[in-house]
């Protein structure tokens, strides 16, 4: 007799399956709780600055990172970075939290893509153990090691009291090219962009950045011995000017304190020419363009690799043209190396390479400074590490995965993480296109508006229920941008002929100005080559491009658009004091917290602890400062205004001041009216950031602006109020180009040009010119089929 199995209770380990997040207040979320479930496909949306990445990055990942940082030894935790704990009352639930945000890869010169990926280091050991002749080990073949030779005395032990010396010749063969270091570029520096030779050190000779006589270098220079800081420069003895120019690293001692001297052309190939010249401050990179002349190195050709490395070679390619070929390309060239010894390894070279083809990237080569790699580019690069992985059960964070990406190319993406998810893990993203929403299993709206007017839950649950429930992103997820009835005329053109930088082709195109022009294409297929080789900034060119704003925690967009200086000259004239004394960073800064408001205590492996300071309840400035008030307003108060606040305050009555008010208009002309003057830029959304710097460059003087993806980070209700600005500036005369795959922006353009068929030597060529509409209509090319269903909603 058969009997009815039971049925089956759920195991209590499957009860787990919810992240929960109660009271959560970090930067501008408003206590907030939400339950978001594991192994799902969670989309957090919002307009920028609504508190997204507050809640996903400072404190969901946050917090899971510094538990695991935790589980780590004391002694190991002294060398970790330290994390504090969230602002939250209780997060639960979490799991190992990876990371893959937009943040730009290593500034360092000798980072390429694949020494970024482990792509270099297996190509590499395939040469070590293929390549003929045969020259050594893997070390051979990297540019990063240099060749060392050394001859001394060694001991022998013979046996018990038996040693015998004997002489010893030690010999590592690296691949460093000797001429250039590694670097691929030698530079010449013109000493006259260094230093006025006919002043003397003391009357500020030196013409470097930072290079002040006020300060440590000056103490350096005066107490070195090695010249007379009275003596001007162009009297040095020969010895004097190597002294200054050439002599290397050598420990000195000044007023008892040990120091390091360094000549002028050392201490500036370290400190500048060391890092990629795209990620230095703009002062310091205008310095080093104009002092320094970077050629290709001539003993290398660029390849950054010594002769003997270069001889060596696999089916008559050697390590550099392997690195130079399009990885695509490096793909189907791997493929054909068949050699049993090494087949573990050529599987592993064959999935790293195929798996860039997967993510999109197969147009990018090796041998490609990381430096240079847009912010989607970098995200894109982190996530390869990531597919195939065997981990399961962890959390994967990602911020707008989707940038840089034409919508071709989304469907893509969207297909990657569903993969991730349907793993067993649980992926987190923060999004703003509707067709990577569209995916999402869960969806948690925060707004209502951004800054202090959001950090609240609009909603969560369901796709179709955000279409229903009436949030600002609910409201415009369906919104569709319609092709223009009518188009500018242009006023003129700009005529490019034989265009061939990177990928492109040998591209003629003529660029029409004085109305808004839409570059477009896949990614990787030519865009920013065309048009940053074609119409570089400067001479009445505006070039705004994706590069991350830099900011330390005492900046703040007043400091950031220069708007503290009218408002410091202003405050000044009117107490008949100082300007300096208005700036937390100079002389009016509180003394007990230097100016930053707050008080950092370090506590060695530990998370070190900010508290408010004190003395200046966190305003920053000494209390006599505060008495001086310009308006009825100290300058605290005037620092804690929105921007829409102080544009009404410096608008007029007596502190009228037009400088200041033309700064803010800027500011809530790219919609950051509500953003506070004084709050730091650390705490600022990537959509914030990126307009902020829109607002800042609109202040300069120029006919052509060129922008390089101007929606990156923006809600959908942001993008209608960027089309608003583009159109203000188009009818002001001047003529915008814009690099975008935005269909909203694209349907809104006078004339779009369209680069592809593909990417990398696929692409570089144009193939389409004309009015969107003409695009629309004609459909020939993948830009054209995702506009055209686009407007058709």
């Amino acid at each position: 007799m058969s009997t009815a199995t039971p049925p089956s209770t759920p195991h209590v380990a499957d009860s787990h399956d919810l992240i929960r997040v109660q009271g959560a207040r970090v930067n501008n979320l408003r206590d907030v709780s939400v339950e978001i479930p594991k192994r799902r496909l969670t989309v957090f949306t919002g307009v920028s600055g609504s508190g997204k990445s507050s809640l996903v990055f400072g404190t969901i990942a946050a917090e899971s990172q510094r538990m695991i940082n935790e589980t780590y030894s004391a002694f190991l935790q002294g060398f970790m970075p330290t994390l504090a704990r969230p602002e939250v009352d209780l997060l639960d639930g979490l799991t190992t939290a990876i990371i893959v945000d937009q943040e730009r890869m290593g500034a360092n010169s000798r980072s390429t893509v694949g020494t970024a990926t482990d792509a270099n280091a297996m190509l590499r050991i395939l040469f070590s153990r293929l390549g003929q002749p045969h020259i050594g080990s893997p070390n051979a073949y990297s540019f990063n090691v240099p060749s060392v030779k050394a001859t001394g005395a060694i001991t022998v032990d013979r046996g018990v009291g038996r040693t015998k010396t004997e002489k010893a010749t030690f010999t590592r063969l690296g691949g460093m090219c000797p001429r250039c270091e590694g670097m691929g570029s030698i530079n010449d520096i013109d000493l006259s962009a260094l230093y006025d030779d006919s002043l003397s050190l003391n009357e500020g000779a030196i013409t470097i950045p930072g290079y002040s006589m006020e300060g440590w270098y000056g103490r350096i220079f005066r107490g070195c011995g090695y010249f007379d800081p009275d003596k001007p420069i162009g009297k040095y003895t020969k010895r004097e000017q190597h002294d200054l120019l050439h002599r290397e690293p050598t420990k000195i001692k000044i007023d008892g304190i040990n120091l390091t001297y360094a000549g002028l052309i050392p201490s500036i190939q370290k400190s500048f020419l060391a890092k990629d010249i795209d990620a230095l401050q703009p002062h310091i990179r205008a310095f080093v363009e104009r002092a320094v002349t970077f050629t290709t190195c001539p003993e290398c050709a660029g390849t950054r690799l010594s002769k003997e490395a270069r001889s060596s070679k696999i089916k008559g390619k050697n390590i550099a043209d392997a690195c130079a070929m399009q990885i695509s390309d490096l793909a189907a060239w791997v493929r054909g190396v068949k050699e049993p010894s090494v087949t573990p390894l050529l599987a592993g070279l064959q999935h790293l390479l195929d798996s860039f083809e997967e993510i999109g990237l197969g147009y990018l080569s090796l041998d490609r400074p990381s430096g240079t790699l847009s912010g989607g580019e970098a995200q894109r690069t982190k996530m390869i590490r990531h597919l195939g992985s065997s981990l399961t059960d962890v959390t994967y964070v990602f911020d707008e995965p989707t940038i840089g990406l034409h919508p071709h190319d989304i469907q893509r993406m969207n297909k990657l993480l569903l993969q991730l998810r349907d793993k067993g893990n649980t992926v987190l993203v923060v999004e703003h296109k509707p067709e990577a929403i569209a995916i999402a299993d869960h969806v948690v709206d925060l707004g209502p508006g951004a800054g202090t007017d959001g950090g609240t839950i609009c909603y969560a649950g369901s796709l179709n229920g955000l279409r229903a429930s009436g949030t600002s992103t609910g409201r415009h997820l369906d919104d569709r941008a319609a092709l223009k009835e009518t188009v500018r005329t242009p006023t003129g053109k700009l005529e490019i002929r034989g265009a061939t930088a990177n990928n492109l082709q040998d591209v003629d195109v003529d660029v029409p100005l004085g109305v808004l022009v839409v570059v477009t294409g896949v990614a990787g297929s030519g865009k920013s080559s065309l048009v940053r080789s074609s119409i570089p900034a400067g001479a009445g060119v505006v070039s705004i491009d994706q590069g991350a704003i830099r900011g330390s925690r005492r900046s703040n967009p007043a400091t950031y658009t220069g708007l503290l200086d009218p408002i410091r000259k202003a405050f000044a004239k009117a107490n008949g004091v100082k300007p300096a004394l208005f700036s937390a960073n100079s002389e009016g800064a509180c003394p007990s917290c230097n100016g930053a408001g707050v008080i950092y205590t370090d506590l060695g492996m530990m998370a070190g602890v900010a508290a408010g300071c004190e003395d200046c309840e966190g305003k920053r400035f000494q209390a006599s400062v505060l008495e001086y008030r310009f308006g009825g307003r100290d300058i605290s108060e005037v620092l804690a205004m929105s921007v829409t606040e102080a544009e009404k305050f410096f608008g007029t009555g007596e502190a009228r001041t037009p400088a200041a008010h033309a700064i803010l208009d800027r500011l809530a002309d790219v919609g950051l009216g509500y953003l506070s003057l004084g709050q730091p830029l650390t705490t600022l959304s990537g959509g914030e950031r990126q307009r902020l710097k829109l607002a800042t460059h609109m202040a300069e003087k120029g006919g052509v602006y060129v922008l390089d993806e101007p929606t990156t980070g923006l809600h959908l209700a942001d993008v209608e109020q960027l089309l608003g600005l583009l159109d203000r500036l188009v009818d002001a005369g001047k003529s915008v180009i814009v690099i975008e795959h935005h269909q909203a922006v694209m349907a809104h353009a006078d004339w779009i040009i369209d680069l592809g068929p593909g990417a990398g030597h696929d692409g570089g060529r144009i193939v389409f010119e004309g009015t969107p509409a003409d695009l629309v209509a004609g459909r020939a090319t993948l830009t054209g089929e995702h506009l055209a269903a686009y407007v058709a909603g």
